[in-house]
């Protein structure tokens, strides 16, 4: 019995490591849902975020015309969601606000663990990192969960800027969320429309 329930168990870790080798780059991609707030010069802004690598979604909980943010970087757009007029604007993608959810940060050119704190639940590794944009460096504080590899809180370090994720779930997410609904209209189709009584006016 010991020695079948061994080959069963050899058995087991192969195909495991097999499947592994044979699954497709994409299949292991970031994919998550959180709450996510966000503090600028001391004002909070939270959202939930729906997260894929190469778009996200933003349900948006401040009181505002636009409610929800969807940002195809796939495409190079971002969609403002008007919800309440079923309208839509489509502006250019900017980089600028694509989420920093990866243990390293764009232009990182250095990094010092200098502690430990529990974060939402989850342990987390304390670091000082420092980033290169252009001819100027900027000092960040980085909190990565050890377990499940994600960087819950990242803040400037003179506290100007802080973005914190809570309620993290690693999970798959529903292609209709990264995709306008289909009765929505473009709003520039209706700020090109002539204006009641313009009709017919000679220029």
């Amino acid at each position: 019995m010991c020695v079948r329930l061994r080959t069963m168990n050899r058995l087991v870790i192969m195909l495991v490591a097999a499947l592994w080798t044979l699954a497709p780059a994409g299949a292991w991609a970031l994919e998550f849902s959180a709450d996510q707030i966000t503090r600028i010069n001391g004002r909070s802004h939270k959202a939930n975020i729906y997260y894929r690598d190469e778009m996200w979604r933003l349900e948006h909980q401040a009181l505002g015309p636009v409610n929800v943010t969807i940002v195809r970087k796939d495409k190079r757009v971002m969609w403002l969601l008007l919800s309440r007029m079923k309208h839509f604007k489509t502006v250019p993608y900017d980089p600028e606000q694509a989420p920093q959810v990866s243990e390293r940060i764009e232009g990182e050119v250095a990094r010092e663990e200098i502690g430990s704190e529990t974060l939402d639940g989850h342990p987390t590794t304390l670091y000082q990192v420092t980033v290169r944009r252009g001819s100027r460096e900027e000092v960040y504080y980085q909190w990565l969960a050890t377990d499940i590899k994600f960087p819950l809180k990242l803040a400037k370090k003179d506290g100007s800027w802080v973005v914190e994720y809570r309620h993290v779930k690693l999970r798959r997410l529903s292609d209709y969320l990264f995709q306008l609904p289909v009765n929505f209209q473009p709003l520039e189709e209706f700020d090109q429309k002539p204006k009641a009584g313009q009709e017919g006016r000679a220029m």
